[in-house]
C-alpha cells in the first residue's frame, strides 16, 4: 500500500462521535473508583451536551446502572468487555484511505507487560466492527497514546515509549519509523526524549507535547522549583524547535504526589471535541491559568476545565480514556 494514500487524522478535525471508557474495576482504582466513575461521567456529559455524540462504555450491569446515575440523556452507553478504561491506547486508529476509512489497531501488550486486563487486546477490534470499518492489524505493540499526529504526515512520539525494549525489542528507530509511515501514513517522525516522570505507560507523549495546529505544538513550561518535569520540559522544547515547529507554552501543574510518589499530571492530557476542549484540572491555582492558555489555541472552540484528580489516580486522564471517530462526511 502506498503511504501517500494514507492519512492518519488530527484530532481537531471534524467527528462524529466519542467512545469514553468508564472504571470499573475496584481491584485496579481502590478508594479512587467513585470519585473516578464522576469524573468520567462529567466529561462524558460535557462533550455530549456541547452536541457530540458521545459513546460510554461500560462492563457489566452494575457498571451500567452506576454510569446511569451519573450521565445526562445525551451519553449512549454501549455494554462492552474491557479491561482498562484507556481507550486511546486499545481503540481503534482511524485512517483515511482512498477516500474512505480504515481502522488499524497494533497489537497491543499491556504497556510493556505492566497491565495485561482482559479485553484490551479486543475492544480495538470490536469497536472498529461496529463502526462499520475493516481492520488492520499490524504485527506489532503500538498504543494510540504513544503518537500525536497533525494530520499532514508529522507525528510526535518519545524514545522512551517508541524505542523501549518492552514493546518492540526487534525493532529499530528506522524500522519503527517504516511501520509508522507503512500502516498509518505518518512519513515524519518528531522524536522526544522522556516523558513525564512516572508515567505508567513509560512516557507516553499526549501528557508531554500535543499537535494544537499543524506546525504549533502545546508544551507545559514548569511551575515551581520543584517541578519534577523541569528537565524533561526542556529537552522537549529544544527538539521541537529543531523540528521546525513553534512551540506554544501552557502551565504545568507542578508537583503533585499521591502517597509520596509524584503522580504525572499534566494539562497536556486535553481532549479536543469538535466544539470544545475538555482540559483537566487538579484543584490548582494554575488550573484558571492552564483552561485560559489552552482556550486561546483554539479559537473556534471553548476549552472546559473538568477535574480528574481522581481518573489520574488510575495512570491516565480525558484523553488516555477516550477515542474518537472522524467525521463520516471526510470519507
Amino acid at each position: 500500500m502506498s503511504i501517500d494514500t494514507m492519512r492518519l487524522p488530527a484530532e481537531w478535525e471534524p467527528q462524529d462521535w466519542l467512545w469514553i471508557g468508564f472504571p470499573h474495576d475496584p481491584a485496579e482504582w481502590g478508594d479512587a473508583v467513585a470519585l473516578a466513575q464522576e469524573e468520567i461521567a462529567a466529561f462524558a456529559n460535557a462533550v455530549a451536551e456541547s452536541g457530540q455524540e458521545v459513546r460510554l462504555l461500560v462492563r457489566d450491569a452494575a457498571n451500567e446502572a452506576r454510569a446511569k446515575a451519573l450521565i445526562s440523556d445525551a451519553v449512549t452507553l454501549e455494554r462492552r468487555t474491557y479491561g482498562d478504561v484507556w481507550l486511546r491506547d486499545t481503540g481503534p486508529l482511524t485512517v483515511g484511505r482512498n477516500g474512505g476509512y480504515l481502522a488499524v489497531r497494533p497489537r497491543f501488550n499491556g504497556w510493556g507487560g505492566k497491565y495485561v486486563m482482559a479485553g484490551d487486546e479486543t475492544i480495538g477490534s470490536e469497536l472498529a466492527r461496529d463502526a462499520g470499518l475493516s481492520l488492520d492489524r499490524p504485527d506489532w505493540v503500538l498504543e494510540g497514546g504513544a503518537i500525536d499526529t497533525n494530520g499532514a504526515g508529522l507525528v510526535l512520539t518519545t524514545e522512551q515509549c517508541l524505542l523501549n525494549p518492552n514493546r518492540n525489542p526487534d525493532l529499530s528507530r528506522a524500522d519503527v519509523e517504516a511501520r509508522l509511515a507503512r500502516d498509518l501514513g505518518l512519513s515524519r517522525v518528531v522524536w522526544l526524549g522522556d516523558g513525564l516522570l512516572n508515567d505508567h505507560t513509560d512516557g507516553h507523549v499526549d501528557n508531554l507535547a500535543r499537535f494544537v495546529a499543524p506546525g504549533t505544538v502545546a508544551l507545559a513550561e514548569p511551575f515551581g522549583d520543584d517541578d519534577p518535569n523541569t528537565g524533561v520540559y526542556a529537552d522537549a522544547r529544544a527538539r521541537l524547535e529543531a523540528a521546525g515547529l513553534s512551540v506554544a507554552p501552557i502551565p504545568s501543574p507542578g508537583l503533585i504526589t499521591r502517597d509520596g510518589r509524584v503522580e504525572p499530571a499534566s494539562y497536556a492530557n486535553f481532549l479536543i471535541a469538535n466544539s470544545i476542549v475538555a482540559v483537566p484540572t487538579f484543584g490548582l491555582p494554575q488550573d484558571e491559568d492552564a483552561v485560559a492558555a489552552i482556550d486561546a489555541l483554539f479559537p473556534d472552540r471553548t476549552a472546559v476545565g473538568l477535574p480528574m484528580g481522581a481518573v489520574l489516580a488510575g495512570g491516565g486522564g480525558f484523553h488516555c480514556a477516550s477515542m474518537q471517530m472522524p467525521a463520516r462526511a471526510l470519507r
